[in-house]
């Protein structure tokens, strides 16, 4: 009996310090920034946006620059509105969190293990005109170089078919009139979270960006 009430001691112990590492990492290793020289690059004639509800970061692009047309790709059609719009939000996340927890009451638990630990992700696009700068809003203007490189971060970010095609998600879980959501790259975890994947983007784009974070305090932190 005592052997396996210490093996079950050594268990809880072992789990109890991978969730203290992991919060000193989430708390630690976004005060580290990365591509901080590239402020003073003079040719930054692109204005991008970081965009947060509180809890995830979208990245926010014009729709169409002499980079990329993005109307092209992800038509404004999709959206319940079909307006069309000067803005286009990118936001990756947890496949079942987009579509299957509009709110947190509606949140089961399967949905949360299945994201903490390798979840299907999809990309939640969202169109804009005026983007007002604030606490939650950020602009950031970079150069068409760097541009050029978040673009293809996002979209080697879309799951494509056949084709070469992005894939339309129909779906009713939407979050207004204009959005829509697509299949995606890669898998959603703890450890790659929705706001990960924005500081990513950011890195790809040569700018300030947290060596790794999982939350948006993270990201915002190096543009107060």
């Amino acid at each position: 009996m005592k052997k396996y009430l210490l093996m079950l001691f050594k268990i809880i112990v072992f789990v109890v310090s991978l969730i203290i590492l992991y919060l000193l990492a989430v708390i630690i290793l976004p005060l580290f920034s990365i591509n901080k020289k590239n402020e003073k690059k003079s040719d930054k004639t692109i204005s991008i946006y970081i965009l947060t509800n509180g809890m995830h970061t979208d990245i926010v692009v014009p729709v169409k620059t002499d980079v990329i047309d993005w109307s092209v790709t992800i038509p404004f059609t999709d959206t319940k509105s079909k307006k069309v719009f000067e803005n286009i939000a990118f936001g990756w996340g947890d496949k079942g969190f987009y579509l299957n927890t509009p709110e947190w009451s509606d949140l089961k638990p399967l949905t949360a293990i299945n994201a903490a630990f390798g979840g299907t992700t999809a990309m939640h696009i969202t169109f804009y005109n005026d983007l007002y700068v604030g606490e939650n809003c950020k602009k950031i203007k970079i150069s068409i170089e760097d541009y050029k490189n978040l673009v293809q971060f996002m979209k080697n970010s879309f799951a494509l078919d056949s084709n070469r095609k992005i894939q339309y998600i129909k779906t009713d879980a939407l979050y207004g009139d204009n959005d829509s959501f697509y299949e995606a790259n890669g898998r959603y975890s703890i450890f790659y979270t929705c706001n990960t994947w924005a500081a990513n983007a950011l890195k790809n784009a040569n700018q300030k960006s947290p060596i790794w974070t999982a939350t948006q305090q993270g990201i915002f932190y190096h543009y107060r």
